[in-house]
């Protein structure tokens, strides 16, 4: 099998990408986790204010939650080690602060799963029985290539950037040359959010972010949204 220059087979690269994608039918696009209602009252007017938010939510919620929830997820898949992938899946779920946030891993969960049952023939008899929340989904199917733990975070988190900043372009509004930088900038700190994400034992993963929760909650009832969250 075909190499990339680091060593990971080429076909778990491409992969990684087809997971990550925006693309792929799992609904992402409709969501900006918080970001639609923070420009609506946190002041998101330029690409400076919304690069920082978008960086913040990266470190200091992706990180600890989510991208961590993967970094544990991938290789209990692949030990076949079902009851941490159920207290990993419970967790999410707990820790979702609002009814949106609770709405979005659930749905895209679903969706994924649906995706994942046309590529693998052990997708159905595995999720019939687990309701998976996002991040318990997309470990599924990194756990189902070569890659490394790593490389499978770094493929998450940078799914999770592309969609907030198309979100970031839509809403706020800025052009697309300011998505890119900042989509440039959240690549640059990704691999130490990634890094963060990898040492976080069980008891040290966390979700809390109280003004996030709160922007989540007031976006329930906000005028003329573009977005799910």
């Amino acid at each position: 099998m075909a190499e990339t220059p680091g060593g990971l087979p080429a076909a778990s690269l491409l992969q990684l990408i087809w997971l990550a994608s925006p693309a792929l039918p799992v609904g992402g696009f409709s969501y900006s986790e918080g970001l639609e209602a923070g420009i609506e009252w946190a002041g998101l007017a330029t690409e400076k204010a919304t690069g920082d938010w978008l960086a913040d939510q990266l470190h200091l919620s992706l990180a600890r939650a989510d991208l961590a929830v993967v970094a544990q997820a991938v290789p209990a898949w692949r030990s076949g080690d079902t009851a941490r992938i159920r207290a990993l899946n419970d967790w999410v779920f707990q820790t979702r602060e609002t009814a949106e946030f609770l709405l979005q891993t659930e749905q895209m969960g679903r969706s994924f799963v649906e995706w994942l049952k046309l590529h693998h023939a052990d997708a159905a008899s595995v999720f019939d029985a687990l309701p998976a929340s996002y991040p318990i989904a997309f470990a599924f199917g990194a756990s189902r290539t070569d890659a490394p733990v790593r490389d499978a975070c770094l493929a998450f988190a940078f799914g999770w950037a592309e969609n907030m900043v198309a979100a970031a372009v839509k809403a706020a509004p800025l052009g697309q040359s300011a998505g890119q930088r900042m989509l440039g900038r959240l690549a640059a700190e990704i691999p130490t959010a990634v890094e963060t994400a990898l040492t976080l034992s069980h008891d040290e993963r966390q979700a809390f972010s109280p003004m996030l929760a709160v922007l989540s909650a007031r976006h329930e009832t906000q005028y003329s949204r573009l977005f799910r969250s």
